[in-house]
């Protein structure tokens, strides 16, 4: 127990140990404050924009309620309230439980999506916003989501495709539409289809290309903040580019429902699902 935390990591098959969050108590990943320009930057218009999480999770929070009275729902990497999520989070028919590999407001519970410290069949939806590009195994982690999943249960998931690295070393995988598909092959689809469309996958090439010419802190964040001044904008074409089928081929993330399964999708029936435009 660290600050009322449990921290159930298994040592041997993570790459956190017991000691790193004991020696670092309130936080895992502690963002820095930065310097002047760095603030500044927090305070000019966002480049990324997700168009479709708020509907997904209304749509994900009424399959639950049909489940049952009140479902568990496990969020993974929820130390902090997902992009359009914030009804899903306040409605009082959800039992959330919330964990993740940082401490943070939210987190109930450290421990690493690749060994979750759950009985099988103990939840009734599992959500994976923005995790599993940070997981070193994916496969073995939606593995893990499909074990502690009931009978016929939920899962939410949210990925990048068209993304520069954006947590150091934590930081490992994409996913195209088909890939993303494939690594839940134990799930039927509900529904799936970009996120964040091209767009906005421009606006952070454009980002991430003048940061490239920066030696220093403080340059990276005068580019960043010029990069934002200038490229905001791009992700608003979004709003009519994100149901165009060419988007699946140039998204900068994806989202996946489905409900657990006990077939598994072959990679010959896979192929058959692409919907873009090649």
């Amino acid at each position: 127990m660290v600050g009322g935390v449990p921290v159930l990591i298994r040592e041997s098959s993570s790459v956190f140990s017991h000691a790193e969050f004991i020696a670092r108590g309130s936080t895992t990943f502690a963002p820095s404050r930065g310097g002047l320009a760095e603030r500044l930057v927090r305070w000019l218009p966002e480049i990324s924009v997700n168009r479709v999480a708020a509907r997904n999770y209304a749509e994900f929070g009424r399959l639950l309620r049909e489940r049952a009275p009140r479902p568990r729902v496990l969020v993974v990497g929820g130390s902090f309230l997902g992009q359009g999520m914030e009804s899903f989070a306040a409605d009082p028919a959800l039992e959330l439980v919330e964990t993740d590999v940082s401490f943070g407001p939210r987190v109930g519970a450290i421990c690493d999506a690749h060994d979750l410290p759950f009985e099988s069949e103990s939840f009734d939806g599992v959500v994976l916003q923005a995790v599993l590009e940070h997981v070193a195994d994916p496969v073995r982690c939606v593995s893990e989501v499909h074990r502690v999943l009931r009978r016929d249960g939920l899962v939410y998931a949210e990925t990048p495709f068209m993304q520069q690295v954006h947590m150091g070393r934590y930081d490992f995988t994409r996913f195209t539409h088909l890939g993303h598909r494939r690594i839940f092959r134990a799930f039927d689809e509900l529904d799936s289809g970009a996120a964040c469309g091209p767009g906005m996958a421009l606006a952070w090439s454009w980002q991430y290309f003048l940061r490239s010419f920066a030696r220093t802190r403080a340059a990276r964040a005068a580019l960043v903040a010029f990069a934002r001044v200038t490229g905001f904008w791009l992700k608003y074409l979004d709003r009519f580019l994100l149901d165009r089928p060419a988007a699946l081929d140039a998204a900068s993330g994806f989202y996946f429902l489905g409900r657990k399964s006990d077939k598994t999708l072959s990679d010959r029936d896979l192929i058959q699902l692409y919907r873009g435009a090649m």
